[in-house]
């Protein structure tokens, strides 16, 4: 109970403050906002006012990601699956329709993307990254990051996510988090069976290398495809 208590303070105070921000702005420019940037008020001063992410580790950008995978996400921090007290407060007591329309509205933009990383690499590391995201690694059975994200690395519709407009660091922490299991999703679970066969290495090479990837001509993640994808994801329609 006082967790459940605690979650409603912190859903009515967030939502009482970011909405008043979000009033005063919009009539400083001439204009009210929408009611659903309203609702999205508690995910849009973290994530970005389009979702385009902050220069940090926690808040990735989500603008442009497909609305099953955004939902699946929201699911998982509401039921477990993700664990980040901030964010599992924000959803304790949502139900699946608001996060679909929350997933929905951001999968719909597409803000500008940041800078791509210029942080000293060696050239090794690099060519370890792109050899592991492009082609894999079949003597150890790990696939390329491409045969489910796709060859643009923007995601696949229905609930691939895209791996560009990421930093390295954050990329590396959830890999770092699959790889524990503090991470998870619906069995079987196939980004944690290719995380427990990366190294550091591994994992610090494909992070740098597609931080350091410039934004693609089409940002959209790619159409569904017939195509199986290399390993059976619980996630995923097969």
């Amino acid at each position: 109970m006082h967790r459940r208590a605690l979650g409603f303070a912190v859903v009515f105070v967030l939502h009482m403050l970011w909405s008043g921000t979000a009033i005063a702005a919009g009539a400083a420019a001439g204009a009210m906002p929408s009611a659903m940037d309203e609702r999205v008020r508690a995910c849009t001063s973290c994530h970005g006012v389009q979702g385009q992410g902050l220069n940090n580790d926690y808040f990735p950008r989500i603008a442009g990601k497909p609305a099953e995978y955004l939902f699946n996400q929201l699911s998982a921090f509401r039921d477990g699956g993700r664990t980040y007290p901030p964010m599992g407060y924000l959803v304790a007591f949502l139900p699946d329709e608001y996060l679909r329309k929350i997933s929905q509205y951001f999968a719909e933009l597409q803000p500008p993307y940041p800078n791509a990383d210029q942080s000293h690499v060696t050239p090794a590391v690099l060519a370890a990254g792109q050899r592991l995201v492009m082609q894999g690694d079949p003597a150890r059975k790990i696939p390329a990051c491409i045969a489910c994200h796709g060859e643009r690395m923007t995601g696949q519709q229905p609930g691939i996510p895209g791996l560009l407009g990421l930093h390295a660091s954050y990329i590396a922490g959830q890999m770092g988090t699959w790889r524990s299991g503090t991470r998870h999703a619906l069995a079987p679970d196939c980004m944690r069976s290719i995380a427990v066969k990366l190294t550091d290495k591994d994992i610090t090479a494909v992070s740098t290398w597609l931080a350091r990837q410039a934004r693609p001509a089409d940002p959209r993640p790619a159409p569904a495809s017939a195509k199986r994808l290399p390993l059976a994801c619980g996630s995923q329609p097969q």
